[in-house]
């Protein structure tokens, strides 16, 4: 664990630099609403039972709907997160706030007002210090919240120490997920101490340190949008969850660097799914993304593409990049490998029961088969092979990394996956053939905006010398090396560039 935190430090610094950011901001801005909302609600009991139930039901909603509702609307990254962080933030800080203030005796108050004393001075002289306990403690419980709540970010391309953690399970990688969560836990119980430590100073120490965290603070957070080089180039390159996105991405980055030495690559790895994916493209914050030509013709469209069963790979090419052009985008020339979807089973249960092609499965009792949300969804995914091979199973979600050890633990016999995964020979998985030809061809190829493409032909140029090539047993051991063998992404495409002498 010792070794993959010192390998991943500058990683593991920026993702929590990024939570720390997330939760900050999401605590102040939900204590700018809240805090204010109890006061006002104090002097007006009736309505306070009303956005006590409000607040209420705010924290009831899944984080993982509120998140999906928000993509819609505002877009993934960082502002969809943090809206859904301050939703959170809410009502521990409105009612402790407003708990806090109701509870101070009526007594103190009349003395306050038998001195003299009006609303806002007994406000500010007595009800807020004698309440403060109260609203600290909320301000501590919705940071704690927030805290554990902000790993889901990742899942949308907003960062954190949730990076950590998906990446670990994707890769089956126990010492990533034990790396996010102690920071994670750490991070709260010092966010706890540092408000506690707060909450108890007087006097110009207080202000101090308090000027000091806020100037630390913008100060961290503004820098890196200052440019001090404005002769340099910035590329957004983002992939899909899993190794072989990565691996590509950072072949990407070091053919565009090759090319263009001074141009600053930003890589995004572990993204989301395909939708987010392009959405963010869609939305000018990234600029290049990993796609497969099946995908772009069977999603990224309004309605699929109608393509002839068994239609080859240059024919589903020909539509994808019709299908891009026609909306906006550019497909780069296709690499070699076929990443079509598969469907595996084991080679106990293959052997057993004579299983070859996926007509077969028919023969499998009891079968149960456990698929990732996005092809149980997608008509070229599992609906489309029930109706074209005449098929009912019964289906559970499951994650991507979390599928292969479903069936390895005998809780699912049957689970989709991509041809080339290194886990279909990590677990000794036997895939069948498609004999009816129902899924597509997809081959890898680089999907930007056409006016990114026209504006920066050099770089459509490095990543087309990938251009045929990559063969399936290629990724699939690139994969396994990233996945079994835990090397560096990074490593294992240089080491791949470099042996195709497509890297000086």
């Amino acid at each position: 664990m010792w070794h993959t935190f010192i390998v991943r430090y500058p990683q593991f610094i920026a993702a929590l630099w990024q939570h720390i950011q997330l939760t900050v901001i999401a605590i102040i801005i939900a204590s700018l609403v809240a805090i204010p909302l109890a006061i006002w609600c104090e002097r007006h009991r009736r309505y306070a039972e009303y956005f006590l139930q409000i607040t209420g039901i705010f924290q009831t909603l899944p984080s993982l709907a509120i998140l999906g509702l928000l993509i819609p609307l505002v877009g993934i990254g960082k502002p969809t997160a943090l809206i859904a962080l301050i939703i959170y933030s809410l009502l521990p800080i409105f009612q402790n706030t407003y708990l806090g203030l109701a509870s101070v005796s009526q007594g103190v108050l009349d003395a306050g007002r038998a001195l003299g004393l009006s609303q806002s001075k007994i406000l500010k002289k007595i009800q807020i210090p004698l309440a403060m306990p109260s609203i600290v403690a909320g301000i501590r419980t919705a940071t704690v919240l927030v805290i554990g709540t902000a790993t889901l970010a990742s899942l949308i391309g907003a960062g954190g120490l949730g990076d950590f953690i998906l990446l670990g399970i994707d890769r089956n990688n126990t010492d990533l997920i034990v790396i996010g969560a102690i920071a994670s836990a750490v991070l709260a119980i010092l966010g706890g101490l540092l408000i506690n430590l707060l909450s108890r100073l007087r006097g110009w120490l207080k202000n101090s340190i308090l000027m000091f965290l806020t100037l630390f603070f913008i100060g961290a957070s503004v820098l890196p949008y200052i440019r001090t080089d404005n002769t340099s180039q910035t590329i957004t390159i983002a992939g899909k969850l899993g190794s072989e996105p990565e691996i590509l991405i950072n072949m990407y980055a070091d053919l565009i660097k090759q090319d263009q030495p001074k141009t600053k690559i930003v890589l995004k790895p572990s993204f989301g799914v395909t939708s987010f994916l392009y959405k963010a493209l869609e939305s000018d914050r990234i600029d290049i993304y990993p796609e497969f030509t099946g995908t772009v013709t069977e999603s990224l469209g309004k309605s699929p593409v109608k393509l002839s069963q068994g239609a080859n790979a240059q024919i589903t090419y020909d539509a994808a990049r019709k299908l891009a052009n026609s909306q906006g985008m550019t497909l780069t020339k296709p690499m070699k490998f076929n990443d079509t979807y598969a469907i595996a089973v084991t080679q106990i249960n293959a052997k057993k029961y004579q299983l070859a092609n996926i007509s077969d499965l028919s023969k499998l009792p009891n079968s149960k088969a456990g698929m990732t949300a996005e092809f149980l969804d997608r008509a070229d995914g599992m609906p489309g092979i029930e109706k074209s091979y005449g098929l009912k199973i019964l289906t559970v979600s499951l994650d991507p990394a979390l599928r292969y050890q479903a069936i390895k633990q005998n809780q699912v016999n049957i689970i989709d996956a991509y041809s080339t995964d290194s886990q279909l020979v990590q677990y000794h998985l036997k895939v069948l053939n498609d004999d009816r030809h129902f899924f597509p061809v997809y081959q890898g190829a680089g999907l930007m905006k056409s006016t990114f493409a026209k504006a920066n032909p050099k770089v459509v140029k490095a990543i087309n010398k990938l251009a045929n090539k990559i063969s399936n047993t290629d990724m699939q051991k690139m994969n396994y090396d990233v996945n079994v063998n835990h090397q560096n992404p990074a490593k294992v495409a240089k080491e791949y560039l470099d042996k195709q002498g497509l890297t000086k």
